[in-house]
């Protein structure tokens, strides 16, 4: 649940990619569709508690990559489109319909008509120009929104309620970003805020709830909208949301999340992890989980410090971790080793099971050819200097801590000693953007290979600092291209370049697990596994 955002860079070149499929959705337990017992027809009223475990320091949905936060801020916010989690079928939102041309430079948007913003100004195609005009502007934690509109050329009115999006290259991924939560439409007084105001104050929305309070690391408190009836095509109700209020508290530890459910406190929970599957299982709960596509759960390497220049190393690092055992252990029953780069549930996905094998005796050979030597305590060492690293980590998932204390003891056993620091979820932009860090542990959301390119791309952020190589050759040209078969050739052989080279060890594919009171009913995951609760009821 770590969809963090990236570190700014003036580098963004522009993120082409089809979109070509969903995800799957599943759930143990009683209920319909996954959640809720009890009553079957909707009602409306009622408050909706949900405990999660961080607060990424911003109510901003512009401005924010971490699930926990998502969760709440996604719900002020609505999008030109909406991604249907099922089929990956781009579906009509805030905008009616739209039209591409035939190279992906130019998208032509139709807004509803008479939709307003909880300040009571109306939806034009001006505010979707001020919007896109200052997602540049946001700075550091503005990152995922500032890559999907990189290489933009200009946002044009065409009339009141058309808008034009012009790129300077052919953008196929862009449709797909529109759906986002991250290019969210907020109004034109909101937008010509600072990114710290927006960030600390909250934004104005067109969405089902609105902002009613923030405690910063305590709670974030949104109230239903009157008067809303401009949902997404996807939504099964028409009109304003069932629920009247909305709670979203930070309850850090996993243990005290888990019993604040089963005592009745709140009515969801975020990130369950195994230790509190069977526990959960036993009261009145439903586990409600969906794979995530993206960029797997996996070590970052830092490819600039000296250790890592040498591939042997690299490559040591890769061998020595036990995926199964790091996935059966921690992670939800379900969840999948890793098995490349990308998720299985990702377009594109190549299966390179084969060169992420367990093998320890392989990660000591190849640690004795680069010269690190076995020491008297197990620790390796070379001219004198012991043999590690630092991996850096964010407390906004509670599988990241234990995964890590079992990564930390299979580096151990080939003789490599493991630092783990942790810092606030906040410092996540500054710590990779500066460049301070051995590895960093972390995944990335999202359902298009393209996240590949945004995240290893040396012509880009680069901030894994990788070598220039085949790899941007690969990245580049599969971006370029609409032909769906030589697309999945280049992603397919950017994968085996990242595994081959180990310029980012893949350890496990993120699956989100929600705990849900059985009397929550129709709590929806979307596309990008985070919530959507305009449908959702209690009773």
């Amino acid at each position: 649940m770590t969809a963090l955002p990236f570190p700014r860079t003036s580098r963004w070149a522009p993120l082409a990619a089809l979109l070509t499929t969903g995800v799957l959705l599943t759930a143990c337990g009683s209920g319909d569709g996954g959640t809720g017992s009890g009553s079957s027809r909707p009602k409306s009223g009622g408050t909706l508690t949900f405990a999660v475990g961080s607060d990424a320091g911003c109510v901003d949905p512009q401005q924010v990559g971490s699930n926990d936060t998502i969760y709440s801020v996604r719900q002020l916010v609505d999008s030109l489109t909406d991604q249907d989690p099922r089929t990956g079928k781009i579906v009509p939102w805030l905008a009616k319909s739209w039209d591409i041309n035939a190279d992906a430079t130019e998208f032509t948007f139709r807004l509803r008509s008479g939709v307003t913003f909880s300040d009571g100004s109306a939806l034009t195609a001006q505010v979707v120009k001020d919007n896109f005009d200052a997602v540049p502007k946001l700075g550091a934690l503005g990152t995922l929104a500032e890559g999907y509109l990189s290489g933009v050329k200009a946002t044009t009115v065409v009339d009141p309620l058309t808008v034009k999006v012009t790129f300077k290259q052919p953008n196929a991924q862009f449709l797909q970003a529109t759906s986002t939560h991250s290019l969210g439409i907020e109004s034109s007084a909101s937008v010509k805020r600072s990114p710290q105001q927006k960030c600390s104050d909250g934004v104005v929305g067109s969405g089902p709830f609105v902002l009613k309070q923030y405690v910063q690391n305590q709670s974030v408190t949104l109230d239903r909208r009157s008067g809303y009836a401009w949902g997404s095509s996807l939504w099964s109700k028409k009109g304003a949301a069932y629920l009247d209020k909305l709670v979203f508290k930070v309850v850090p530890e996993a243990g005290v999340r888990a019993g604040s459910l089963q005592s009745g406190q709140v009515d969801v929970i975020s990130s369950v992890g195994k230790a509190n599957e069977a526990a959960l299982k036993g009261g009145q709960v439903t586990l409600q989980h969906r794979a995530n596509p993206g960029v797997v759960f996996g070590l970052g390497l830092n490819n600039a410090r000296p250790l890592f220049k040498d591939a042997k190393v690299r490559q040591a690092v890769q061998a020595a971790v036990d995926r199964k055992q790091i996935a059966d252990t921690v992670f939800p029953t379900g969840t999948q080793p890793a098995t490349s780069v990308l998720a299985h549930t990702t377009p594109d996905y190549t299966n390179l099971a084969a060169d992420l094998s367990t093998d320890p005796a392989k990660a000591k050979s190849l640690l004795d050819q680069a010269g690190w030597k076995a020491g008297g305590d197990g620790i390796r060492t070379k001219d004198g200097k012991k043999l590690s690293l630092t991996i850096t980590w964010f407390p906004n998932a509670a599988t990241n801590q234990p995964a890590l204390e079992l990564v930390q003891q299979q580096l151990k056993a080939v003789g490599i000693d493991v630092v783990l620091r942790q810092l606030p979820v906040t410092q996540f932009a500054t710590t990779v953007q500066s460049g301070d860090f051995d590895v960093v542990w972390g995944n990335v959301t999202r359902a298009d290979p393209d996240i590949l390119r945004t995240s290893f791309s040396t012509q880009l952020g680069n901030f894994y600092h990788l070598p220039a190589s085949s790899l941007d050759t690969a990245l580049t040209a599969q971006a370029a291209t609409t032909d769906t078969a030589k697309r999945a050739q280049l992603v397919a052989e950017a994968q085996k370049l990242l595994v081959q080279n180990a310029y980012n060890v893949p350890v496990v594919e993120l699956q989100t697990q929600l705990g849900v009171s059985d009397k929550v009913h129709d709590l929806a995951f979307d596309s990008g596994s985070r919530v959507q609760l305009h449908d959702t009821w209690i009773g």
